[in-house]
């Protein structure tokens, strides 16, 4: 696989992307932004579970209501049976970037998988291509038995991978089986990024973000969480069933009560981890010069919005943002 290199000179409207840890209300301040910025905008999803048709509550994705208001890509895209890749949806929202510039308006990237994010900014790495064999032999393997791997053949990447990271964790294992360390490979990511994207971050107290993962999966058991793991359950593929939340679920549906409810505050407990490792990642993207970080404490995603389109005004229109629609 080639490196896919950042754009070389920026090109406009420019990409905006909205980063924040999980249940920080980047999807509503997206929607705001698109709805709010001149001649609008579109969204692109980077999420890497949202992509998946049929896993609505458990993904948190953007409402019917909101996808009708603003256009919204790479959602549903994949059923829940196939593997996904990060090559895969960077060729198709670079093409979903040209396309939305092409009818004069802004893509709006936003979602919770920064690897994501970080490859769309940086371009993907120059690393070696899956290996189907090692990748089901290790897709054996335990926790604590892929992370013993890990420790041993590069341990950089183990202080970077969270323990519970089972897919990363995984595929450093294969990078490392081909002769390459993947926290090497890393050092690529270190080139100035692409120029034509401006990065919009939300910054909460963990305690607040802690606070509001918990109400999101109360929310999300009272819209029907567990009933939609129990009609997916035929067609979910090994990817989409280790997502968070689906695989602490699937496992308690032969369980009575109380195995769900443990199920449900493994959730909880994972997603505060998961949230975590996000930070790690949003410590990145700090440094970036096109960036505006917001603290978001307040919840008020209208005057967030309206901060943020001053701010992108300022960088790309010359201050002519009107604020008003947001």
């Amino acid at each position: 696989m080639s490196t896919s290199a950042p754009a070389p000179a920026a090109q406009y409207p420019p990409a905006i992307v909205v980063v924040g840890p999980t249940a920080g209300g980047k999807s509503d301040l997206a929607v705001r932004l698109a709805l709010g910025l001149p001649g609008g905008g579109e969204c692109i999803n980077a999420d890497s579970m949202q992509v998946y048709r049929g896993m609505d509550i458990g993904t948190a994705k953007p409402s019917m209501a909101e996808r009708r208001n603003v256009p919204h890509h790479l959602i549903d895209i994949a059923d829940p049976q196939e593997a996904f890749t990060l090559e895969r949806w960077h060729a198709m929202a670079t093409a979903a970037v040209d396309a939305i510039r092409s009818r004069g308006r802004w893509p709006v990237l936003v979602g919770g998988t920064n690897l994501y994010i970080q490859t769309f900014l940086f371009g993907l790495l120059n690393a070696p291509g899956p290996d189907a064999a090692l990748r089901a032999e290790l897709d054996a393997l335990d926790e604590a038995a892929l992370r013993s791997r890990l420790e041993a053949v590069d341990p950089d990447a183990a202080q970077h991978i969270h323990a519970n990271d089972r897919r990363r964790t995984i595929r450093a294992l294969e990078v490392a089986a081909a002769g390459e360390m993947i926290s090497s490979l890393q050092t690529q990511w270190t080139s100035p990024p692409r120029t034509d994207a401006l990065l919009i971050g939300l910054q909460w107290p963990v305690e607040t973000i802690n606070r509001r993962i918990n109400e999101r999966v109360r929310a999300m058991v009272d819209r029907g969480l567990v009933e939609e793991v129990r009609s997916l359950v035929p067609s979910l593929g090994p990817q989409a069933a280790a997502a968070l939340g689906y695989k602490q679920v699937l496992g308690a549906l032969d369980g009575g009560a109380e195995d769900l409810n443990a199920a449900l505050e493994q959730v909880k407990i994972r997603t505060r981890r998961f949230a975590k490792g996000q930070r790690t990642w949003l410590r990145r993207f700090q440094a970036l010069k096109l960036a505006r970080w917001l603290d978001a404490t307040s919840g008020d995603s209208k005057h967030l919005a309206e901060q943020s389109l001053i701010w992108i005004s300022q960088q790309a229109c010359g201050g002519t943002i009107s604020t008003g629609p947001a």
